[in-house]
């Protein structure tokens, strides 16, 4: 099965490399810059699973050449656009394009441009960036993807095809026999830390160690995963516990990504994630005061970037 990374950043770079160090063949698609300095230092992944220096296949949009079995998407919600025109050229009759974003709004605009039957559902969950000479940095300990039909038989014969070119990283792969519900629930979870943690400006841990932080992370969550049961998608119990256990750690250190993109004054993907909950919630009638107080704050930080 060949694979065509889009991206070498923190998430495709970890995933793709791992993939390709396990014996999977794994292509990344680059702009030239980023080509240029793997070509010549290597892709360098620093993980507590161990560190490795990787010398994958690479091509730019000027050298990409044939189709691809898989497709892999690991950009942000903000760059979906000029991403898709990139791949383009590398999506047949029989590509299957996975996207491992966050949010669930990408599937739309996926499925228009090629169409529901080419589009796996998948989702990653892992803390990961680049370091400042361009090496990728796993942070934690949990390095997850998961991915599988949105329609149909769950192990379809490109289903296992993947879990088996996927096999044997240093991250956890799943073939899941509902996408669906497991990229909701990872919705949920990410949309109260990312509301949380961009509003009040800190780890979960300090906010829940404020006297109402703790109400209102619970507060966020219940929110979001109001809007998920009426979409269809339940949080079913397990993650529920999963998420109130977190959120109620005094001593939690985490953060959403979408929050250290904040503090750097960089582009923030407030609409697909916090604003597309909101716009859910009205449409469904569910009451999201706190998620609507929260996408208040993010459209007023986009709106200051965008004046400079």
């Amino acid at each position: 099965m060949r694979l065509l990374f889009l991206g070498a950043g923190g998430t495709g770079g970890y995933f793709g490399g791992r993939a390709a160090q396990a014996g999977a063949d794994v292509t990344f698609l680059l702009r030239e810059a980023r080509a240029a300095r793997i070509r010549e230092q290597g892709l360098r992944i620093q993980s507590p699973f161990g560190d490795a220096t990787l010398h994958p296949q690479v091509v730019t949009e000027q050298t990409l050449q044939g189709t691809y079995d898989v497709v892999v998407l690991s950009c942000k919600a903000y760059d979906l656009a000029s991403a898709i025109e990139a791949i383009r050229p590398a999506v047949g009759p029989d590509t299957a394009v996975l996207p491992i974003m966050n949010g669930v709004l990408q599937y739309d605009v996926l499925d228009r441009e090629f169409g529901p039957h080419r589009v796996l559902g998948g989702l990653c969950q892992i803390n990961a960036t680049l370091g400042a000479e361009g090496e990728v940095v796993h942070l934690g300990k949990h390095a997850n993807i998961v991915f599988g039909e949105r329609a149909g038989p769950a192990r379809s014969d490109r289903g296992v095809a993947l879990e088996q070119a996927l096999a044997g990283g240093e991250y956890v792969s799943r073939l899941s026999e509902d996408i669906y519900q497991d990229i909701w629930e990872k919705y949920v979870m990410l949309t109260t830390l990312a509301a949380a943690t961009c509003l009040m400006r800190g780890s979960i841990g300090q906010i829940a160690s404020t006297d109402d932080g703790i109400g209102i992370l619970l507060s966020l969550l219940q929110e979001s995963q109001a809007v998920a049961a009426a979409s269809g998608h339940a949080v079913r119990p397990e993650a529920d516990a999963f998420v109130q256990k977190l959120l109620s750690d005094r001593s939690q250190p985490m953060t959403a990504s979408m929050f250290r993109d904040l503090r750097q004054g960089l582009p923030v993907e407030a609409d697909h994630i916090v604003g597309d909950m909101v716009h859910r919630a009205r449409t469904l009638g569910v009451d999201a005061t706190y998620l609507r107080v929260a996408y208040s704050h993010l459209q007023v930080y986009q709106a200051q970037r965008a004046a400079g």
